[in-house]
């Protein structure tokens, strides 16, 4: 069965909101986790609008004490600091390394591992010298899959968001095939395939009819959906509590 990685991103953007505490990002990823996720994801990026570097070591001290078993993916771009001393320091099972700019409105494309490969051969061993399983952040490009194999890295996260919006304006088998392709590739070179981006209830069913996806990592459309399904259950909640209120 593929995994499933909860991105927390989102708990986090929205305790940011204020200066009290919640939603509580460790709170939400014992809930997902007795929930029967796999693990956890978080990318605390530079400008800290989500996920900050206290978070990641809440979260691993979280998983230590009650989910051992738990993967923790750590994502971003290692040529922003303070990535890989986050990273290095905290010892995740797994860091997915993600070429977003700085000022990224989200993650956006894969590496081009032509122009990006050689500087990342250090950056891979350094993790792999912390005992770090590394996923790169790739777009549906066979070819660039032997680039991936050659420089290191363990692992391929496949960047969906195109495969998301090919699903949604109904035009969705010519990119699945680019995706099955890809994957293919990959993993005929040895490496595990992971997925990721804008991957929801409605499209993830399709995706992973492709064989072997390992792991897919999903934040942003799991959090809306759960604000969703749980929103109603939530107003009966307080108005029941008010209805008590009212007849004391």
């Amino acid at each position: 069965m593929t995994n499933l990685s909860v991105n927390l991103n989102r708990i986090a953007l929205l305790r940011n909101s204020r200066n009290i505490g919640i939603p509580s990002v460790t709170v939400s990823a014992r809930t997902v986790l007795l929930a029967g996720a796999y693990g956890i994801t978080v990318h605390p990026r530079p400008d800290l609008r989500h996920i900050r570097p206290d978070d990641v070591d809440d979260l691993a001290q979280l998983l230590a004490d009650e989910f051992s078993g738990a993967e923790y993916n750590i994502e971003g771009n290692p040529f922003h600091p303070p990535f890989m001393e986050i990273v290095c320091r905290i010892e995740p099972t797994q860091c997915t390394l993600v070429p977003d700019l700085p000022d990224a409105f989200t993650s956006d494309c894969g590496w081009n591992l032509v122009e990006d490969g050689e500087r990342l051969i250090p950056i891979i061993q350094e993790l792999k010298a912390h005992q770090i399983r590394v996923s790169l952040f790739m777009d549906a490009v066979p070819h660039q899959m032997a680039l991936a194999k050659k420089i290191g890295a363990d692992r391929v996260e496949l960047y969906t968001e195109p495969y998301a919006t090919a699903f949604r304006e109904g035009r969705v088998e010519t990119v699945f095939n680019d995706y099955a392709q890809a994957a293919k590739a990959a993993q005929s070179e040895g490496l595990g395939v992971n997925a990721g981006h804008d991957l929801n209830l409605e499209n993830l069913s399709k995706f992973c009819l492709i064989s072997n996806i390992l792991e897919v990592s999903i934040g942003h459309a799991l959090i809306a959906e759960a604000l969703e399904r749980g929103l109603s259950n939530t107003v009966k909640a307080y108005l029941n509590i008010l209805a008590q209120t009212s007849a004391q």
